[in-house]
């Protein structure tokens, strides 16, 4: 253990917190900085949580909180409560939480109640839409935080433009890049999705969970059509790893999947890694599954009328539809017959490192640079 390294506790819950946080578990281990990990078990099921941290060979995290679905608030409390107690236990110098999820909202407030440091990492996204619960989660976190670790310029002008202080925020690149670089290629040995889903001819992938998509019938419904009718025009079928969630609301409202659409099991990293990277097009509305389209080079097509990674649209990776029929044909008909030759906005693959270098130079937030 390096004694002259602060005591770094990392906060996760959600599988795309896993994966972007990987990098910095890592890093950790490679610079044998002393740290813990706290998995609040916002996403509670096996094939979400055990499996990620197997197939990575990342070490178990320490502590679970076990918390599973719940309101916002009784998720929240509950996680605040569960990790307080570990802080104090721990003697936690600095917390890092990941993203806009209930997980980093709770770790964010635990922390700061103990005067512990907090560093938000992928701070100042934002899709300025209020109506949505990771909007919220986000601008708390950031304007709480003591290291706002920005993926992007773009980022940074935002966290600005809210008043925070310059000398709080670094840019860093987003550590999607270094899990994405760190884990192509064990994707590639380990995973037999292809096999397993026996895609011998071209295919695209469908992701939708996002509350606003899926639990209105006739947005839900607008958003398969939209679907089917692109996977007619390619004459390609569309994989859709479902969350029980997002199945349960398709019985709840008795829509039937349309033809050109094939409902999956969830499935874990490395399999939705080497399913991303082969694919023609990506149809979602999920932030970081933008994120690694545009890092993979496979055009997107983002199933909302708004989005918090503004550098994928401005490079040409991705484009906004909404969820008319229509507006997503016409979504998809321009990414399909894109050039995959942008330039990825979102760093070099190092941010871990970055992230632990700004940390580990032990100087008073307010006296860095």
């Amino acid at each position: 253990m390096n004694a002259t390294s602060p005591h770094v506790t990392i906060i996760l819950g959600t599988r795309p917190e896993i994966i972007k946080l990987a990098p910095i578990i890592r890093a950790c281990e490679d610079r044998d900085t002393p740290y813990s990990v706290i998995h609040t078990g916002q996403h509670y099921s096996e094939n979400l949580n055990k499996v990620f941290f197997d197939q990575l060979e990342l070490p178990r995290p320490e502590y679970n909180l076990g918390v599973g679905s719940a309101s916002h608030g009784k998720q929240t409390g509950e996680m605040i409560i569960g990790i307080e107690d570990i802080l104090l236990e721990e003697g936690t110098d600095v917390v890092l939480v990941q993203g806009d999820t209930n997980s980093v909202l709770a770790g964010t407030i635990a922390a700061t109640k103990l005067d512990c440091k907090v560093g938000h990492v992928e701070a100042g996204l934002r899709s300025f839409d209020r109506d949505m619960p990771e909007e919220k989660n986000r601008v708390v976190a950031d304007h709480t935080a003591d290291y706002l670790f920005a993926p992007t310029k773009q980022s940074k002008e935002f966290l600005l433009e809210e008043g925070l202080p310059e000398e709080r925020i670094f840019v860093t690149g987003n550590t999607v890049v270094d899990a994405i670089k760190q884990n192509r290629e064990l994707a590639s040995q380990k995973s037999s999705a292809l096999n397993a889903l026996n895609l011998t001819e071209e295919y695209g992938i469908l992701t939708a969970h996002r509350a606003e998509n899926v639990d209105n019938k006739k947005t839900f419904e607008n958003l398969l059509e939209g679907v089917d009718r692109v996977g007619s025009m390619l004459g390609i079928e569309f994989l859709y790893p479902i969350h029980p969630r997002a199945r349960g609301k398709l019985e709840e409202f008795g829509l039937k999947i349309p033809e050109h659409i094939r409902t999956i099991p969830p499935q874990d990293y490395l399999d939705f890694l080497k399913l991303q990277n082969n694919a023609e097009l990506i149809l979602t509305d999920s932030g970081g599954i933008q994120e690694e389209a545009c890092i993979l080079g496979i055009p997107c097509v983002t199933l909302r009328e708004n989005t918090e990674r503004p550098e994928t649209l401005e490079v040409g990776a991705n484009c906004l539809t909404g969820t008319t029929p229509s507006e997503i044909v016409n979504g998809a008909a321009t990414m399909f017959r894109a050039k995959s030759d942008w330039e990825n906005p979102f760093g070099d693959g190092r941010t871990a490192q970055m992230i632990l270098d700004t940390i580990q130079m032990d100087v008073p937030v307010e006296a860095s640079v």
